[in-house]
């Protein structure tokens, strides 16, 4: 199965994502778009409406969709608008793309909880359009260069 999801800068998303039990695998790159096969500086022009997402592939006996929901909303602001920590810009929002009713209806589930909690959720629930796979040097770039996410961190939340 696949899910996708877009919380800021893509690096630090797949960070926490390849560490989850299930994620079988992740990759970094563009969707919500209309521009195909845009290149990271088309998407940075802000001229694409693209995000930059993750496209998480997940075995759902080990992780369920429910699951990998609440785990995003846990590795990154979603109170947040246009942006992630220092980085800002449309690219950066955080974004749920659904591909069927039922993720939607787990996504809203899930949203409202957050709300009932007292929190502003500033998340897009949006239908899935075409994922584009950024280029190899963005792909696993903080398993790669040794470093840290500087714009994600983990809270417990649920």
């Amino acid at each position: 199965m696949k899910a996708l999801f877009a919380a800021g800068c893509f690096w630090g998303v797949q960070f926490y994502f390849d560490k989850l039990q299930g994620v079988e695998t992740s990759v970094v790159g563009y969707t919500g778009g209309d521009r195909p096969n845009p290149s990271y500086e088309q998407v940075c022009s802000h001229a694409t409406g693209h995000f930059e997402a993750i496209e998480v592939s997940y075995d759902p006996k080990k992780v369920s969709y429910e699951a990998l929901v609440k785990y995003f909303f846990e590795i990154h602001d979603f109170e947040q608008k246009d942006g992630q920590g220092p980085d800002r810009g449309p690219q950066y929002r955080s974004a749920i793309f659904y591909g069927n009713e039922e993720e939607k209806s787990i996504a809203e589930h899930i949203v409202q909880v957050l709300t009932d909690k007292g929190y502003s959720v500033a998340t897009l629930l949006l239908p899935a359009k075409p994922f584009y796979a950024a280029e190899l040097y963005h792909q696993n770039y903080y398993a790669t260069n040794g470093h840290a996410p500087y714009c994600h961190r983990f809270r417990k939340i649920f």
